[in-house]
This record gives structure tokens, C-alpha cells and sequence, in this order.
């Protein structure tokens, strides 16, 4: 390792505890009451601003700390390493995804407005993509912006799901169709609506089996008006904004995944030398050893891997495939890994009082967000055979 690559990876180490005492002091007290209650405060984004973990890695002129994007992703993977999925995935959309947006597709006055008050937690973003008939595919959204040429505006109808940060965010970007005459790659276009623009409203929070703070929301859309410089990016070339940040998407949730099946190795290793059966700690028996052996080495190749999709991406070199294999390897990893801990924590892995059993729920999502495993090896496998017709 060079000594450029050692002064950074002390620097993340410190970084890293740092984020552990932030959350030890803003999140651990309260974080079973917000699982409980299905949502985190509203103050809690304008206190991770002033701790300056929001949008890390924007530049400074736009409000952020010009950081590299190894430091933004930490907070990621260390808020799952310590069971704060929810608050995780919060952070994630409004950081290193919504902010990325607007940072390589906005103008200047979009950027300008949004990121500093995204960076100190005065704004919070989402993204509403989804609808209730168009997943994965997202050649199936019904939502439609049409002109107005008497208004000079676009008017907005449709209906979205799944909006992570939905019932507290600001603003919110919509994917809408623009061109009905050619197929949704080439017609669609992305806005940047705030919730207090008349004809769009927050549908209810959305109950679910885990991430329960994380919260998620139906968003309605009628005869939404917004102005034409409300366009983020290109008219109809909304396809090409969300694709061109992908892999930064999908190797944040694969680095995540990885802070939380680590986190979770931690705790079953030591809950088993704890543990006693039969006369003495579990972790004596064979079973026990050999599982805790497999689990740590797939953990420790997946962490290598996604080091170098790091390296990658901070050159400009991470392409969609390998972005895909680090999301498609981590959350299967993740969910294995989870599965297989919780058993040997026996019959108290399914109790909630238990981390184990919180960490086993929230797992289940992340083979589905960003584009579900199916599609990943959809993906990968069209950069090695070509696209079938």
C-alpha cells in the first residue's frame, strides 16, 4: 500500500469512529421508538447536516465538504454495520443519490438552491419513480407531463409508490413521460417538484416488514404546474440522467449491504463465545466454528471486491456490470450471511429484543431496491452475451 493510500485509510478510520460517536449520541437513544413509530424526526436531518454527514461528498461551492466519495459511503456502511439500516437507507437516497442527480444534471440554479440546503439538512429529497404497476421495468410508468402552452407550464398526473424519505422530504424528483409517441427511454423526463406546490400529496406510510424509521410513501400527482426550468437534466432524455448514476446507486446499497452483514458477524461471534449449551460456549462446537468460518471468509471476499468498485469509481472506470455483480454479490451475501446467524442464535434470533431479528428483516429489501437481483443478472449477463432480442 502507498503512503497516499495509507494516510486516506487512517483518515477513514478516524472518519469511521466519528460516525460511531455521532450515532451513539443522535441516534442510539431513540432508535427503537422511531422502528416503533415508523418514521425518524424531522429534526434529526437538520442535526446530521450540522455534523456534517449530508452530502459529503458534493463540492464545497455547492455547501458539501468536496470530500471523495469513499468518505460519503462510510457513513453508509457504518450506519449498517451498527443495525441503523433505516437511517441508512434515509441518508443514502438524499446524499449520495438525489444530490448526485442534481449535481451532474442540474444547472446552475438548481444546484445552487438545493444542494447547500440539502447538505445542512434544511431540505430533504426523494425520488418518485416507482408506480404502483412499474417496478424493475421502468418502461412502464403511466405518469405524464404534458405542456401547456397557454400556461407555459407542465401538468403533471400520475401516481407513485415506494418514495423512501416521502412523508418528510421537501422535494421530490418525478420521472414523468413527455413524449408519448416513442417508447418511455426516449420520452421520459425528470422534475423537480417541491410538496408545496398545489396537486401533489403524500399518500399514507407505507407499513412494512422492515426498515420500519425509513419512511415510505404513496406520492398522487394532479394537474401538478410546474415552470420548464423545473426540468432536471434534458426534455426526454430523463432515461440517460438515471442510468448515468446507477452505478453509484447500486455499489452505495452493495456497501452497505456489506457494513451490515459485517456488523452482524460481530455480534453473532460474540453472542456465541457467550452462549452456553450442553455445558460450554457454542462457539466451542463444531457446527458453530465451521458456519462463523464460511461466513467471515465470503464476507471478507465480497469486502474486497467492492473495495475495488471503490477504486473504481473514484478513477470515473466503475461500468453498470460490475456495479451490478457488487449489488447482486453483497445483498445475496447479506441476506445469506443474516439468515445464518440469526439461527445460531437459536430461538431468541426470532425474538425483536434481539438486533439479530431487526437485522433479518431489513436484509430482505436490498435483493429488491436499485433493481432486484433477477435484473442484475440480466444485466451482467447482456455485457457478457449481448442483449437477447
Amino acid at each position: 500500500m502507498a503512503i497516499s493510500e495509507m494516510h486516506q485509510a487512517d483518515e477513514l478510520l478516524l472518519f469511521r469512529k466519528s460516525i460511531q460517536s455521532i450515532a451513539k449520541k443522535l441516534i442510539e437513544p431513540e432508535y427503537s421508538n422511531w422502528e416503533e413509530n415508523g418514521i425518524i424526526p424531522r429534526d434529526l436531518w437538520k442535526r446530521l447536516g450540522d455534523e456534517g454527514l449530508l452530502c459529503i461528498d458534493i463540492p464545497e461551492r455547492y455547501g458539501g465538504s468536496g470530500a471523495p466519495f469513499s468518505y460519503s459511503v462510510t457513513v453508509i456502511d457504518e450506519l449498517n454495520r451498527l443495525g441503523y439500516a433505516a437511517i441508512a437507507v434515509n441518508l443514502s437516497v438524499h446524499s449520495n443519490i438525489i444530490a448526485h442527480y442534481i449535481l451532474s444534471s442540474g444547472n446552475e440554479e438548481q444546484k445552487n438552491y438545493y444542494l447547500p440546503k440539502m447538505a445542512t439538512g434544511e431540505l430533504v429529497g426523494a425520488i418518485a419513480m416507482t408506480e404502483p404497476g412499474a417496478g424493475s421495468d421502468l418502461q412502464g410508468i403511466q405518469t405524464i407531463a404534458q405542456f401547456d402552452e397557454d400556461q407555459l407550464t407542465y401538468v403533471i398526473n400520475g401516481s407513485k409508490t415506494f418514495v423512501s424519505n416521502g412523508q418528510l422530504c421537501d422535494f421530490v424528483i418525478v420521472v414523468a413521460k413527455t413524449d408519448l409517441k416513442v417508447p418511455a427511454s426516449k420520452g421520459t423526463t425528470l422534475f423537480i417538484v417541491d410538496l408545496s406546490t398545489p396537486g401533489i400529496s403524500r399518500g399514507k406510510n407505507l407499513q412494512k416488514i422492515g426498515l420500519h424509521a425509513c419512511d415510505t410513501s404513496e406520492m398522487f400527482l394532479e394537474d401538478v404546474l410546474v415552470p420548464d426550468n423545473a426540468i432536471l437534466g434534458e426534455l426526454n432524455r430523463g432515461f440517460i440522467t438515471l442510468m448515468k448514476e446507477l452505478p453509484r446507486e447500486r455499489l452505495t446499497i452493495a456497501i452497505g449491504a456489506q457494513g451490515a452483514l459485517e456488523g452482524v458477524l460481530d455480534l453473532t461471534i460474540a453472542y456465541v463465545n457467550e452462549r452456553a449449551a450442553f455445558g460450554k460456549p457454542i462457539s466451542q462446537f463444531q457446527n458453530t466454528r465451521f458456519r462463523i468460518a464460511e461466513m467471515k471468509t465470503e464476507a471478507r471476499v465480497n469486502r474486497s471486491f467492492v473495495n475495488e468498485c471503490l477504486y473504481l469509481i473514484e478513477r470515473g472506470d466503475l461500468d453498470t456490470e460490475t456495479a451490478s455483480m457488487a449489488k447482486l454479490t453483497c445483498t445475496e451475501a447479506q441476506g445469506k450471511i443474516v439468515d445464518g446467524c440469526l439461527q445460531l442464535f437459536g430461538g431468541y434470533g426470532y425474538m425483536q429484543e434481539y438486533p439479530i431479528s431487526r437485522a433479518f428483516v431489513d436484509a430482505r429489501i436490498q435483493r429488491i431496491f436499485g433493481g432486484t437481483s433477477e435484473i442484475m443478472k440480466e444485466i451482467i449477463s447482456r455485457g457478457i452475451f449481448g442483449k437477447q432480442e
